[in-house]
């Protein structure tokens, strides 16, 4: 039903909006304001589209979770309730076991580009990743800083603090806060803000630009700053159905756009840390993890990424194999050696 009401809204306001003639509009939806880095990569990625056209390819922003939803928006992208969307294969609930956990592969690849690149190796290497995003053509593929702890009420200043924390984590490392005695739970960063503020969590596991970005400045006091590994996954698609039915001319420019906006949010991205940590000044307490505990927190990442690797056997999916290629594929910190298919 909710697709249904969503499709209904699509369709009545591309009948109130007149195109000009010999222009294409696009709607790209994302749960975001405009004002968070993510969206301001993608204005980027936007003017860069409609210049390149002349004009004859434009793309109609909707902001702040006002079409797509974080858990079900690969699914409404392929009913086509927007023409191009930020996607979340890490928060869907079923159909992309191997998006989900692949983003635990990444100790070692520690800046945005290496990220996206180990991504683009895996996905050119591992044909299930491919299945998994049937129905989407992939626009762009997104990597982020590394995260450490965030916490309220409570400071962690060693790997033993967690013990008993209620952690939002990514799917990847809820083994690894469950090892250390934590209580992880999953769920989408829109609704970080909220458990916070009403301490139905302790903390979140999230990089630095989300003390302003996400405004958790408000709702944490401490920040523990553990180099949790970063994954990537794919973060902007269209519905292939749409796709198709592009001009080749228009399918040729968003081609060509893919690096334009890969690029603009990698830079985005990396301006957003130092404005997260003025966010904070003032109002968050910093520490940093030990050589021993984070060594101690990497031989983990990595124990549990392997055994969730392997638990993909019990879908029909090959794991270990992606696990193998990643690892290999990492030569040294940010570099990237995806060796010949």
């Amino acid at each position: 039903m909710r697709l249904l009401a969503l499709l209904a809204a699509v369709l009545l306001a591309a009948c109130a909006r007149e195109v000009p003639d010999g222009v294409t509009e696009l709607t790209y939806a994302t749960p975001y304001p405009p004002t968070h880095p993510f969206s301001r990569a993608d204005q980027r990625w936007m003017d860069f589209v409609e210049e390149r056209s002349g004009g004859r390819l434009v793309v109609r922003p909707i902001w702040s979770g006002a079409l797509l939803s974080a858990d079900m928006s690969m699914e409404e992208l392929r009913h086509g309730v927007a023409d191009i969307g930020l996607i979340t294969p890490i928060y869907v609930r079923g159909g992309t076991h191997l998006l989900r956990i692949q983003t635990g592969f990444y100790s070692g690849a520690d800046s945005v580009e290496s990220q996206v690149a180990l991504y683009r190796c895996l996905e050119s290497r591992v044909p299930r990743i491919s299945h998994e995003l049937e129905g989407l053509k992939t626009l762009a593929v997104q990597g982020g800083l590394l995260p450490g702890i965030l916490t309220r009420g409570r400071p962690v200043e060693q790997l033993s603090d967690l013990q008993g924390m209620r952690i939002r984590a990514p799917t990847e490392l809820l083994a690894v806060l469950q090892s250390l005695g934590a209580d992880p739970v999953n769920m989408p960063m829109g609704e970080v803000y909220s458990a916070l503020a009403k301490g139905v969590i302790d903390g979140v596991i999230a990089p630095p630009d989300t003390l302003r970005a996400l405004h958790l400045a408000e709702v944490t006091d401490y920040y523990y700053d553990l180099r949790v590994p970063r994954g990537a996954y794919p973060a902007r698609a269209m519905g292939e159905d749409r796709w198709r039915e592009l001009e080749s001319w228009q399918r040729d420019l968003l081609e060509q756009s893919v690096p334009v906006w890969e690029a603009a949010l990698a830079d985005e991205i990396r301006g957003s840390e130092a404005e997260g940590r003025a966010a904070g000044e003032g109002r968050i307490a910093y520490s940093s993890a030990s050589a021993d505990e984070q060594q101690r927190f990497d031989r983990a990442y990595l124990r549990d990424a392997e055994a969730n690797a392997r638990a993909l056997e019990r879908f029909g999916i090959d794991g270990l194999s992606a696990f193998r290629i990643a690892r290999d594929s990492i030569a040294g910190r940010d570099q990237i050696e995806c060796g010949d298919l």
